[in-house]
């Protein structure tokens, strides 16, 4: 690792940003983005994990997971805050509630939670997870609420609002869509979400870093080698620590805390199709449609394209003290999975250089294969 460094810096001393990029490939060129990132104080700490045919062909933390402490980031052991992967979990749950009977994407809302004020039109499960139901985005500082909501005392909020628009008409990504949609889960299955989440999805799948806000204390108590990254903000010359939020009212849109390694694992599942019927994989990894045109967006994932135009199903996400990229490659057989501990940070094109980096690295292999 050291002598890796050294090379980087010798080598960024002796001549241009650009020109020392161009000199490196594959999975060097990577490092070295993603490494530069943390030197140019782009990025606190990041952790990152990429997988070909459940190969690891990067797992490495960067930067900090705590400042004063000088804590580095592990892509196994530090948590994350991971934003709206958030719901893509939850896509799965939903996916397995379906199967087992519990709930139906085509009823209305108010089959579950008849005590939800009633609109002008009516509304269905499947419209909520795909963002088609016409439900209202964050108002002024409701993406950075510090209350300590449960998932049904959280519609206060907005439950009075009128629908935005008929639902089916229109798409509007938000998260109140996915708080409905947990509050839904919940009593139909007459469990918590978090409860039911963890039992059905998270302990079958092996993702046993991946936490609810309120859970996650209790768990590092269990004497586990994790421990919770502390959160940040950037400003124009530094990083301070983030706005105090508490997220679990908001946990199946993007409350949710994990590490790099757990949401890899979280993209092998989708690959493989595990957990569910191949049938409920396609529900949920299937544009939904309005007005004849593609959303780019399934039940719970995005269902679009990446900056070099390659298929991908996952997430990005921006939350308080976040900023992350899921990325699983069906037809690459690739999961990309990208943690950062600072809210909007604007680094999203360099990722991309990152991915592309990747994808060279493994086609040029392929064809010397």
């Amino acid at each position: 690792m050291a002598s890796f460094l050294t090379y980087i810096k010798n080598l960024f001393a002796t001549t241009s940003q650009i020109e020392a990029m161009e000199r490196l490939s594959g999975i060097e060129k990577v490092d070295a983005l993603f490494y530069g990132l943390v030197a140019e104080k782009r990025v606190l700490g990041m952790a990152v994990t990429i997988l070909k045919k459940g190969e690891t062909l990067l797992q490495k933390g960067y930067g900090f997971a705590d400042l004063e402490r000088k804590v580095p980031v592990s892509p196994k052991q530090t948590i994350f805050r991971i934003a709206s992967i958030s719901k893509c979990i939850t896509g799965i749950a939903l996916g397995k509630m379906v199967e087992e009977g519990l709930i139906d994407l085509d009823a209305s809302f108010y089959r579950y939670v008849p005590y939800y004020p009633k609109k002008k039109y009516d509304f269905t499960i499947r419209q909520l997870a795909g963002h088609t139901a016409g439900i209202r985005g964050y108002r002024g500082k409701e993406f950075a609420l510090n209350k300590p909501y449960s998932i049904k005392a959280s519609i206060e909020v907005f439950k009075d609002d009128p629908l935005v628009f008929e639902p089916g008409k229109g798409y509007r990504y938000n998260s109140f869509d996915f708080v409905l949609l947990s509050l839904a889960m919940q009593e139909a299955s007459g469990l918590p979400f978090e409860d039911y989440v963890k039992d059905n999805v998270l302990k079958p799948l092996a993702m046993a870093d991946t936490f609810a806000p309120k859970n996650v204390e209790t768990s590092f108590r269990a004497a586990r080698e994790i421990s919770i990254s502390k959160f940040f903000s950037k400003t124009a010359t530094t990083f301070k620590k983030a706005v105090e939020v508490d997220n679990f009212y908001k946990l199946a849109g993007g409350g949710y805390l994990s590490t790099s390694d757990d949401i890899a694992r979280l993209g092998q599942a989708v690959l493989g199709r595990k957990l569910l019927r191949p049938e409920t994989y396609a529900a949920l990894l299937t544009s939904q449609m309005v007005n004849g045109t593609p959303t780019y967006y399934g039940l719970g994932f995005q269902v679009s394209q990446d900056a070099s135009g390659r298929s991908f199903v996952g997430h990005v996400g921006n939350s308080v003290g976040a900023y992350t990229n899921f990325f699983v490659y069906p037809q690459q057989n690739m999961v990309i999975s990208i943690l950062i501990n600072c809210t909007g940070p604007k680094v999203q094109k360099t990722l991309d250089k990152g991915i592309e980096s990747i994808f060279e690295h493994t086609e040029l292999k392929e064809v010397d294969v």
